[in-house]
């Protein structure tokens, strides 16, 4: 015999709780729609013995905006993106892409010379050289008789 969810133990009135806490959790995230996922800015990064790149993709932030930090082994990526509505006027109809303040941090390869990171920006990807310290390159050891 085939058992069905409501034939269980549990029975029909716990499963229409179940779906009542169910209905209560979406009304409460209703309308709730986070600003900057956890990922934004998409970023690539590729790293060779002397240095690493990384792109980030930016559209519709201003790079004078954007305030980039290396410590160490780590980088940190600040912005914001604007909104290009005035909310006031218009209600959404549909809302992907993501508005407001955003951190991204990443962990390097190495340790980068901050000394002499550099950040360009085109087509809103900005581009981030960021060179290995020297203490942190390769050295070839000579073996001596």
């Amino acid at each position: 015999m085939l058992l069905r969810m409501y034939d269980r133990p549990l029975g029909f009135g716990a499963l229409s709780e179940l779906e009542r806490m169910r209905n209560e959790f979406n009304r409460l995230f209703e309308g709730f729609e986070r600003r900057t996922p956890a990922g934004y800015p998409a970023m690539n990064l590729w790293a060779s013995t002397d240095d690493a790149v990384l792109t980030a993709e930016i559209p519709g932030v201003d790079p004078k905006t954007i305030s980039i930090s290396v410590t160490g082994e780590t980088l940190t990526l600040k912005g914001d993106r604007k909104t290009d509505v005035d909310e006031g006027k218009f209600s959404w109809h549909r809302r992907e892409r993501p508005t407001g303040e955003f951190t991204r941090t990443i962990s390097l390869p190495f340790r980068a010379d901050a000394g002499k990171v550099e950040a360009k920006c085109s087509n809103g990807v900005l581009h981030i050289r960021l060179p290995r310290a020297e203490e942190e390159k390769p050295r070839k050891i000579e073996i001596h008789s």
